[in-house]
């Protein structure tokens, strides 16, 4: 310790700190005062910033918390003048309580069960907050880590042992708000009948029917679903799947590609959830035993206005509903936000730029095709263009285009409507899916009379969209005629920037099998491994990428193609044009720490 920062200095104002800081903790709540003397002590800050933070909360008394009214003022560090947040004051805020410090993760939270431990009144009351029950103990968020007089109590009501952590003010204001709100409106929703049958809930939850008012229990249902919504927005989720089984109704969110259980609840209140989406997205809500589509539109916590896409389907226990959410901040990017390279970027907006012809982009379903189409065809849709879709569904509603859906019930499908859209005056088309000779020869013929066709097929790679055309029927000249490149794709999870470390000691002997008869360049070859934080819900993952292999029609290629070779002489020779691998794609990203080998190797094919 050196004995000088104890010591005000000659120059220092009247309101700065005590020559003698206290060192012990105090009994009661945390006085800013107290805090700015600790952090002093144990050189977190300096004898300057420590005087100014002083002086400034001097001039003015306030009932916040200290580590509030510390992060408005910005306090600097001591070890490289950083401005320390929140979370960082809380930390050490725990360090000197000798707390755990733990951030709220609300997806491993069971709002049913930590609402039983305590009331919302007793929670607001001692700002406290339970976050996690288990049959021996209860892990108790606090603010206050001097103040226990209500542990004791709490043992003796809940026959548990008491932990606490330590959690910042904002997040135990949030949560006590979210979770016991949430609580009520599952616990209203169970009061109104939630454990009767799905015919009476359907009644129930007939909102906006006639003259009917609203009672309390009705309110219920409704705020669980839209807490539902405003919850799986935060927490950016793709899917929302509401799951009956056989006792409990089961709510889980797909979140970069993975579903996590969110809550579980009544079997009725999870069907009285249902029939109110239901009946929202224009559905038949007493029609249980076909599956049905519709769609819903709603905003986010940010105002902006969100579309979902509603799936229902009959199961063993009950009817089951999926939401695939298109959030307008998430579904229409750039190239660049979508995981394309700089060069990849070049050579896809070159292609999509010719004037006519065929253009495909492959892979698996949820592998990203339609996110890359959409941001495509919106950079290309001007004024002076005629862009036109027929798809199915209509995943995305953009202004831009004029967009049509397939309704096999009418017999309008992919070939169809493709049909009616060249009598629309069209510049640029996109087909949903190839699927059947009759739609690719629509598409040929499109190509063929100046128009550009985008569309997509369900194949391994960018060389077999070419062998299934053939399979299909189409002619090799006609794909030759016709076919400008093709794009396959994939996702993989992106590592999580907050807690991401160097791999010190990465398998080279994974790498080269992964790779082969590829090598990379050692020297750049620089990956990181996941850790895994709060903010990515101790997974090591957060968002996602897109691994692209762009195949481009050389005339070598073509020449190729007129011989109906073998897959394997066709991926050699689009690698030779320049065509990179998936695999090759995904390993370079890996030596850039931006996702893992494991990742890679799961999402892309073996190289050939």
């Amino acid at each position: 310790m050196k004995t000088q920062a104890l010591h005000r200095p000659p120059h220092a104002p009247a309101t700065a700190l005590a020559d003698s800081p206290q060192r012990q903790p105090p009994a009661g709540p945390v006085h800013w005062r107290q805090f700015v003397q600790w952090l002093l002590m144990q050189e977190v800050i300096t004898r300057d910033e420590a005087d100014r933070v002083t002086l400034r909360c001097s001039q003015a008394e306030s009932s916040q918390h200290p580590l509030i009214r510390l992060s408005a003022l910005s306090v600097q560090a001591a070890s490289d003048g950083h401005v320390m947040d929140i979370e960082e004051l809380t930390q050490q805020l725990a360090r000197w309580a000798e707390l755990p410090y733990q951030r709220v993760d609300p997806l491993k939270v069971d709002a049913a069960k930590v609402s039983d431990v305590m009331g919302a009144a007793y929670a607001e009351r001692h700002r406290i907050l339970p976050i996690a029950v288990s049959p021996r103990e209860v892990v108790v968020g606090v603010q206050e880590p001097f103040i226990t007089d209500w542990v004791q109590e709490l043992e003796r009501q809940t026959k548990r042992n008491i932990r606490r952590v330590l959690v910042s003010p904002p997040e135990i204001k949030r949560y006590i708000a979210e979770f016991f709100a949430l609580a009520r409106s599952v616990k209203a929703a169970v009061k109104a009948g939630g454990n009767t049958t799905a015919a009476s809930f359907e009644q129930l939850v007939e909102l906006g029917s006639g003259n009917k008012q609203l009672d309390a229990n009705d309110q219920g249902v409704v705020q669980v679903v839209d807490w539902l919504w405003q919850y799986a927005f935060e927490q950016r989720a793709s899917d929302i799947h509401l799951e009956p089984r056989r006792e409990q109704g089961a709510i889980r969110f797909r979140i970069d590609g993975v579903l996590h259980r969110v809550y579980q609840m009544p079997i009725g209140v999870l069907n009285a959830m249902i029939a109110r989406v239901k009946l929202l997205g224009r559905m038949d809500v007493v029609e249980r035993r076909r599956p049905q589509d519709g769609r819903v539109k709603t905003r986010n916590p940010a105002g902006a206005e969100v579309e979902m896409r509603l799936s229902t389907l009959p199961t063993a226990f009950g009817e089951k509903l999926v939401m695939r959410i298109f959030d307008p901040d998430n579904s229409v990017k750039t190239l660049s936000e979508l995981g394309f390279t700089p060069d990849e970027a070049r050579r896809w907006e070159t292609l999509t730029s010719r004037p006519h012809g065929i253009i495909l982009v492959t892979g698996p379903t949820g592998s990203g095709k339609t996110t890359t189409l959409y941001a495509t065809l919106k950079r290309l849709a001007t004024e002076e263009v005629n862009v036109s879709t027929v798809e199915d569904p209509i995943e995305m509603i953009e202004p831009a285009l004029n967009q049509t859906q397939v309704q096999p019930q009418l017999d309008f499908s992919f070939a169809e409507g493709l049909r009616a859209l060249m009598r629309q005056d069209p510049d640029i088309i996109m087909v949903g899916e190839i699927r059947d000779l009759e739609t690719a020869d629509m598409a040929v013929q499109a190509a063929l009379t100046g128009h550009l066709v985008f569309s997509t097929l369900h194949t391994n790679d960018a060389p077999s969209a070419v062998t299934r055309l053939m399979e299909l029927g189409v002619p090799p000249y006609l794909i030759n005629a016709t076919v400008l490149g093709v794009l396959a794709q994939r996702l993989v999870r992106t590592l999580c920037p907050a807690c991401k470390q160097p791999d010190e000691a990465p398998d080279p002997e994974s790498l080269a099998e992964a790779i082969k008869p590829w090598t990379l360049n050692r020297g750049n070859y620089r990956p990181y491994r996941p850790v895994g934080c709060l903010e990515c819900r101790m997974t090591g993952y957060r968002g996602r990428m897109g691994l692209y292999e762009l195949l481009g029609l050389s005339e070598d290629f073509k020449h190729l193609v007129n011989k109906e070779p073998s897959i394997d002489r066709l991926r050699r020779q689009g690698v030779k044009d320049g065509m990179r691998p998936l695999r090759l794609a995904g390993a370079i990203r890996v030596g850039e720490g931006m996702t893992t080998l494991d990742e890679v190797v799961a999402a892309t094919p073996p190289l050939h």
